[in-house]
């Protein structure tokens, strides 16, 4: 996994954006922070639907910048868009399982 983030256009951003709109956080990030687990489900969460929302119920604003950089990068997803304490991770799902 060291893909490093993808780069994602202004429009592709907007795209994906309007996408995560409707969605719910699938995972919470509670105050004891970024564990395996909570990484390995985000993980799973966007192997599973490529783009997600994930809810940092933690209360100081540089410290969520922290964790979802963080876990953008364990995840080898990107963050489209943060407001408040809620994420929204992409990463497209791997072409090459068909080959």
């Amino acid at each position: 996994m060291s893909r490093m983030s993808i780069h994602v256009t202004a429009r592709e951003r907007a795209h994906l954006k309007a996408r995560a709109h409707s969605l719910e956080p699938l995972v919470q990030i509670g105050q004891a922070g970024l564990s395996d687990a909570v990484v390995a489900e985000v993980a799973r969460a966007l192997t599973a639907h490529e783009l997600i929302k994930v809810k940092i119920k933690v209360d100081d604003r540089d410290e969520r910048d922290a964790l979802a950089q963080t876990l953008a990068t364990r995840t080898d997803a990107t963050a489209i868009q943060r407001v408040g304490k809620v994420l929204v991770l992409w990463r497209p799902r791997p072409e090459d399982d068909e080959a």
